[in-house]
């Protein structure tokens, strides 16, 4: 930290992005005007559906204020634009094109956001019009609402990019941080408050696990396979240059639990509406989906697992193209030793990447359900652990310290060469 102060560029980075999270925690307590805060709050306190929802908007949700959607309408367009990556051959070709592909493509993730966001903020003032919190509302007011909730959504989006441009870190990625951070001291008074209901014993070994579970996010994250390649000789000394490939266990991050966590409250918000409606059949529907999509049912929990499982895969293999690798690494006169170039390199590597993937979904699914794991467990039915939670604040916090001292090395290297 000492060396970060003392270097002028780094301090204005830091500073800049302490100011953007202070602007962020403003906006999430500036509420939506013209809406009754305790109604809505009393609402929420009653459903713990919405306790992620409220996660991704740092409190916007229990405060319901103009950043109540956070980032979950770009979250949600992210997901559709690089589905359409691999059905639409123009987008394909653009994701190839290096930076200027991927700018182009996320400012059509920027345009998609747009209407997803108006869907979700009608979505939310219709959910919360059919439980009686919010009146119903003339078409000012509606616009009123509607256009606060997605400006909020748009406003944090550029905050975002501001951070990643001229801040320190990931710009979403450390919002969405910030917003976890900000519930530590109600989960700290919670926590004490178990003491007092609970067995200390019980609340230690939940405390044992927390620490266990940064331990193995912080070996997951950062354990590698390197893979030997080498480039033949060259030189008059004819030596052999040999680098390494290294392919993480864990490639995807916390994007597939990002994702999952988009899809995995469709159903319990889909199950309101369709109780509301008057055929049979959608009142059914909905009655299975309202008694079996909740935080503590095991259909949730396994859609849940299984949701975060196949988004691993999904992610790791758009990123990571064992077959463009082994083709780049053939061009340059490469080869992994005993391996073949060309095919026979690109299934090695692909087998090598499925194995290491199945390790690092296996171990991000159950860290998205283990808040269910705990509760069946200990039988502490109102504990908030956090697994996600955890998992984005180590696995935002390595990868700005990694980006921090890549910014140093780069700062004295310029000055040496100086």
């Amino acid at each position: 930290m000492i060396k970060i102060l003392k270097n002028e560029e780094l301090r204005k980075k830091l500073l800049f992005s302490v100011l953007v999270i202070f602007v962020f925690r403003i906006l999430a307590h500036i509420p939506v005007p013209g809406v009754d805060l305790n109604a809505v709050r009393s609402f929420l306190s009653s459903s713990a559906i919405f306790g992620l929802f409220d996660l991704f908007s740092g409190g916007g949700l229990k405060n319901f204020s103009i950043v109540t959607l956070g980032l979950g309408p770009y979250i949600n367009a992210s997901i559709i634009i690089q589905l359409f990556t691999k059905i639409i051959p123009a987008l394909e070709e653009l994701s190839k094109e290096g930076e200027a592909g991927r700018e182009k493509i996320n400012l059509y993730t920027k345009f998609l956001t747009v209407p997803l966001a108006f869907i979700q903020s009608y979505g939310v003032y219709f959910l919360l019009n059919r439980q009686t919190v919010i009146g119903e509302l003339g078409a000012l007011q509606l616009s009123v609402l509607m256009f606060s909730l997605i400006s909020g959504s748009m406003i944090l989006i550029w905050l975002g990019d501001l951070v990643t441009e001229y801040g320190i870190g990931q710009g979403i990625s450390l919002l969405i941080f910030v917003g976890i951070v900000s519930r530590l001291p109600s989960g700290v008074l919670n926590m004490v408050s178990l003491v007092d209901k609970y067995n200390i014993f019980v609340v230690l070994l939940v405390l044992a696990v927390s620490i266990l579970l940064i331990l193995a996010i912080v070996l997951v994250n950062e354990g590698t396979r390197n893979i030997p390649i080498e480039y033949g000789r060259r030189g008059v000394r004819s030596q052999k240059v040999t680098n390494f490939l290294p392919i993480k266990i864990n490639q995807a991050g916390v994007i597939p639990i990002i994702f999952a966590v988009s899809l995995v409250l469709v159903p319990s918000l889909i199950s309101g509406p369709l109780l509301a409606t008057s055929s049979l059949f959608l009142q059914r529907i909905g009655w299975f989906l309202s008694k079996n999509f909740t935080s503590t049912a095991v259909m949730y929990n396994v859609f849940y697992f299984f949701l975060v499982f196949g988004f691993t895969f999904f992610y790791t293999f758009m990123q990571f193209d064992p077959e463009k690798i082994a083709d780049d690494v053939k061009k340059r006169g490469g080869f992994i030793p005993g391996i073949r170039p060309g095919k026979a390199t690109a299934t090695y590597l692909k087998a090598i990447t499925i194995r290491l993937t199945l390790v690092g979904a296996l171990f991000l699914g159950l860290i998205a359900i283990l808040p269910f794991i705990i509760q069946s467990a200990t039988g502490l039915s109102n504990l908030t652990i956090g697994g996600t939670g955890i998992l984005i604040v180590v696995s935002v916090v390595l990868d700005t310290i990694r980006q921090t001292e890549s910014m140093m090395v780069t700062r004295n290297y310029q000055s040496f060469l100086q």
